[in-house]
């Protein structure tokens, strides 16, 4: 196995498309050692499915950020809410705030919530008409989640657009000090918002989950993040996804009940997570054939397990009739995503009503000229422009 010279995940062309360059590191190994950024670190960033179901469940794999760079010398000012959330914490400080996070998510709840997200799809389409050139993304792919995890946290409307705007710039894998920036933005407001609505049910639910002032915070700020950012990726993924295979549109255009069965191989084709967020080893551990030492950086790819032959035949192929559901996008474990099901409801509810009221939709602009996000976390649009027909 020869090991990469450079971070392969900062190279632009992985940005746009991250697969060939997944695929080149799995066959090399499933779990390699790889240079990260400039100054010669080096994590290891796990490829196989086997292997990153494996990681996920693996307890010597810690997610306390705090505990990793307790006795490093760090530069970054990122604000409480935004590095010691749920996603950066183990049991059982993680389990006290999943728990409170899973209680707003159920299928119940998400249930209830579908006549909601119904009609914000309906008022921010109302104007749309064939002919009309759109942009997915600014138009119905941000500002849907926002929305609706706005509504949950209290947010005001007046808030929710800078709020959004400061969750991009925390994705912004080129410039450390505007992520910084942007991280205390989002957690002095959102400190305020709740001091100012202590009789909010969110507020209340946190405090009854035995969360404290910090963390109740904390867990708005994280899903305020998590829970817009990685759905309209996911909104947007699929779209495209589709377009660029028109036999499986039509397929959905013709029977649009197939959508909800679909979501899983869309998921797994072109994952919203690239990279999961950073864990560490605690001790000396095994993973797949590779020793991993303690005290290193551990990067799992959900977007490079699910493209893994050995578990999913022709990879490379939008299938809607494969059994997609061991995909990894929302993680696996203690640390899958709370916030699935609502991710799924909000794509399954906004490709209905793209493909019922414009079945001949088409990409307004040739696929390879299509701007993707330059970060290794999420794998994403900045745009996406359609003609609707």
């Amino acid at each position: 196995m020869t090991a990469p010279r450079q971070d392969p995940l900062r190279d632009p062309r992985f940005f746009a498309d991250p697969y060939p360059t997944y695929d080149r590191l799995r066959e090399g190994c499933p779990v390699q050692r790889i240079p990260t950024g400039s100054g010669g670190h080096h994590a290891y960033l796990i490829t196989g499915h086997r292997e990153a179901r494996e990681a996920f469940t693996d307890p010597r794999l810690s997610k306390d950020t705090a505990r990793f760079f307790a006795d490093r010398p760090s530069h970054r000012d990122l604000h409480p809410a935004i590095s010691r959330n749920m996603l950066a914490s183990d049991p059982p400080a993680h389990t006290r705030h999943r728990r409170v996070a899973t209680r707003l998510f159920t299928t119940g709840r998400v249930r209830e919530l579908r006549p909601f997200i119904t009609r914000i799809v309906d008022d921010l389409t109302a104007t749309w008409q064939p002919g009309t050139d759109i942009d997915l993304v600014a138009d119905l792919a941000i500002p849907l989640p926002v929305t609706v995890v706005c509504e949950l946290l209290g947010v005001p409307a007046a808030d929710r657009a800078p709020l959004a705007a400061w969750s991009h710039d925390l994705f912004d894998a080129t410039d450390t000090a505007r992520i910084d920036a942007a991280s205390h933005r989002i957690g002095d407001h959102l400190t305020d918002m709740i001091d100012g609505s202590p009789d909010h049910w969110f507020v209340r639910d946190c405090a009854a989950g035995g969360l404290d002032r910090e963390e109740t915070v904390s867990l708005a700020a994280l899903l305020l993040v998590a829970g817009h950012e990685t759905t309209t990726h996911f909104i947007g993924n699929a779209v495209l996804a589709l377009l660029r295979h028109p036999e499986a549109f039509d397929r959905l255009v013709r029977d649009p009940d197939l959508i909800p069965g679909a979501l899983d191989e869309l998921l797994r084709f072109d994952s919203p997570i690239s990279v999961a967020t950073f864990r560490h080893s605690t001790q000396d551990l095994r993973v797949g054939d590779t020793d991993i030492p303690a005290g290193y950086p551990v990067l799992i790819s959900p977007g490079a397990a699910n493209r893994d032959p050995s578990r999913f035949p022709d990879p490379n192929d939008l299938d809607l009739d494969r059994d997609a559901s061991a995909h990894l996008s929302f993680g696996h474990g203690i640390h899958r995503c709370p916030g699935a099901p609502l991710a799924r409801a909000e794509a399954e509810i906004t490709l209905r009503t793209l493909l019922t009221r414009f079945p001949h939709t088409r990409l307004t602009i040739p696929p390879h000229s299509l701007p993707w996000r330059p970060t290794r976390l999420t794998h994403g649009l900045t745009t996406l422009p359609l003609t609707l027909a």
